[in-house]
Parts: C-alpha cells; structure tokens; sequence
C-alpha cells in the first residue's frame, strides 16, 4: 500500500507540474503507429542510485499512440544514463536519432530569465522596477505598476495574447504564417489586467513575450543575438538556435506528429514538422537537443552562467501568493521530500522537460515526440519517464 500511495502522489504531482499547455488536441482513436520497428539504445555510465530497469521498461513499445521517439538523459552525482527510442519517422519507421534537434517549446523561458537576471546583476534593469520605466507607452494606464520580478515569475496579472487560433485544425492551417511578439503583446494589453498586480500567480507566455521585448530595449540587439551571447555560447550549447520565421528544424531532427481523429473513428497522424514559430519568441521558439538542454541546467545551476546573488530569483517563490509554484524561469517540485527545480515544454509534435535537484545530485532531461503536446494532460510516455527517472 506504501508503494502504491507514493506512486499516486508521485503521478499526481508531476502531472501538476509537467502538464503541457491549454490548447487541447482531438482525442485518439484507437488505432496508433505500430511498434515494429521500435528500437531502444542506452549507455549507463555510471548508474549508482538509478532503477536503469525501470528506465528501460519506461521506453518500451515507442512508437505508440502517445509517442514516435523519446530521447532521455539521466545525470547528476546519483549516476548517468542516456537512451533513445523510437522512430526518426513513420514513414521510414528508421531508428530516432538520439542526438536530434527538437523544439524545445517552454524551456526557452529558462534562457530567457537568465538574460534578464544577468541584466539585472549588470545594473542594467533593477527586478522591482517597474516595466512601463523600460517600455513606456507598452501598457495602457488600466495597468498598474508592473515590476521584472512579477514578469519573471508570473504574477504580473497581465492576460494572454491573441494566438493564430484555437484548435488544432486553426493554427495547422495557419502554420506558415507570421504573428509578431508586438501583435500579441498588443492583443493583451486590449484586454485590460486580470488582477492586480502580485496577488495571485498565473502562468502565461505573455509574460516572457514583454522580457524579449524589455531585453531588446535595454541591450539595443535582438532577442536572439543577446540569448545566443550570453547564455548558449557559454554555456557551449552548439546546437541551440532561435529559428525566428523559419519554418525548418535545421540539421539532424526527428519528425513530430500530431493525432487528429478522422470522421471515421480512426486516427490520422500529421506530420507537424515544420511549423513558424515567431509568435513564440523569446517565450518558446528555441530549438535544442538533449545534450544542450542538460548542458544548460548545469551551467545554470553551478552559478556558472547567472551570478549568484541574482540567481537565488530562480530558486524563489513570490512572497504572500496562495499556491504559487513559479519561480523566475523554474518551477518548484517537491517529491518525496525531495526538492526539484524544473521547466516543461511543449510545441505541436515534440514535448521536453529538463528536472534538476539545486544541488545537481539528480538531473533529468527528455524530449518526447508527443503526438499530443498541446492537450492539458502530462504525455504517458513523458510521465513514465518521469518516474522512472525521479523516484
């Protein structure tokens, strides 16, 4: 009954926190990609303290109706382990390349904040200064004053921007077009504030859209090129970049789908590979790998690429908000008196999380070729992984 009660609260905490975003997808029918020519590779360099069996039964049977490929990296001073599973793609149904790159949706928002944090650490932006000092004009005098820190960690009250539609059929027919961060910075600020400023914690890329435009308009340089300076060349992610416009996923990358249900019953699997993400911006249109990603959270959480006293923002919660989890580009998780520090992401055909204890001791990061990336649950095959991984 023990194991069974810590199983549950484990499963319900990470669906809380590794759940994708709100824009749900159809639902499945029962049929799914065949499992024939799933393959499964692994190196366990060190594997102290690590249930590898658990591991690798966690990817068994990819590709399935929730996934085409799962790329793992298990690390920290509790052992190493890398696997991949899964296809490159459908068609060919070829081994998924355990290198590829993928888009890495919201863990953008990890870069984003430390940008920020470093600006902050430079003098350049002060975290309780208000942003309509950086931004004048930006929001209207509906809005009250809005500090970095309540952007940063999403208590900002500031609502959602205007998207390219709202189900999945919507934005795929739009998938080549081009929305601006400032079109949806503008589409928010029409709507007026949703609460006052501090008092509650809502997690919306709006937030991080106005970051990438207060970081333009303190450096004087695109969101980009300062990402791209200050935090991947440092931290040596080589095979990170921002595709702002481009549709393509450049160089070795897996293919993602989306289910959709046909009028049949039966399930369509689209190939959303390519897709323009400008809209997402300095919130969620960076395309990485695994080991970039890992690269990132160990650099980050060594004090290598924020300095000290402003990296404490992201291992912080707002003071006096009712259940808030976010902190400035992370999220707290506390599993079995174990304490992580995380960031989940989600576009269409491709799902990833990277999980790290403050201390490194156990580090986690997995893309998922989810098939339904957008729906509001956490993907099976991510949160298999997930506690294979964490427990």
């Amino acid at each position: 009954m023990r194991a069974r009660r810590r199983t549950t609260v484990l499963t319900a905490s990470l669906v809380l926190a590794l759940g994708a975003g709100p824009l749900a997808a159809p639902a499945f029918a029962a049929s799914a990609p065949t499992a024939a020519h799933t393959t499964t590779s692994g190196l366990d360099a060190t594997t102290t303290g690590l249930d590898t069996n658990a591991l690798k039964d966690a990817l068994k049977d990819i590709p399935d109706q929730d996934a085409t490929a799962a790329l793992v990296r298990v690390g920290g001073t509790d052992g190493t382990w890398h696997a991949s599973a899964g296809v490159h793609d459908l068609a060919s149904g070829r081994a998924a390349d355990p290198d590829a790159r993928f888009r890495a949706g919201s863990t953008t928002k990890v870069v984003t904040a430390a940008v920020v944090l470093q600006l902050a650490a430079a003098g350049e932006i002060r975290l309780d200064k208000p942003v309509q000092h950086y931004l004048p004009g930006l929001l209207t005098r509906d809005f009250r004053p809005i500090t970095v820190r309540q952007l940063l960690n999403h208590t900002s009250g500031i609502q959602p921007g205007r998207a390219l539609g709202n189900t999945f059929d919507e934005v795929y027919a739009h998938r080549f077009d081009t929305l601006t961060p400032q079109e949806v910075v503008a589409s928010a600020v029409a709507k007026g504030p949703e609460f006052r400023p501090g008092r509650k914690q809502h997690y919306l890329n709006i937030n991080y859209t106005i970051l990438g435009l207060l970081i333009e308009k303190v450096t004087g340089h695109s969101y980009a090129s300062e990402a791209t300076r200050r935090v991947l060349l440092p931290a040596r992610m080589r095979d990170t970049y921002f595709p702002g416009t481009d549709p393509t996923i450049r160089g070795p990358h897996n293919h993602g789908y989306q289910a959709v249900k046909r009028a049949d019953g039966t399930t369509e699997f689209v190939d959303v590979t390519d897709w323009n993400q400008a809209d997402k911006w300095a919130v969620g249109d960076m395309i990485s790998t695994t080991a970039d990603l890992e690269r990132l959270l160990t650099r980050l959480f060594r004090g290598d690429l924020v300095p000290r006293p402003q990296l404490k923002e992201m291992f912080t919660l707002p003071k006096g908000v009712k259940g808030a989890t976010m902190s400035a580009g992370l999220q707290r998780l506390e599993l079995e008196g174990r304490v992580y520090w995380l960031k989940s992401g989600a576009r269409y055909g491709y799902g990833s999380a990277i999980v790290a204890t403050r201390d490194l001791s156990r580090t986690l990061v997995v893309s998922v070729g989810a098939t339904d990336a957008k729906s509001e649950g956490m993907n099976p095959v991510t949160e298999r992984i997930a506690r294979a991984a964490l427990k």
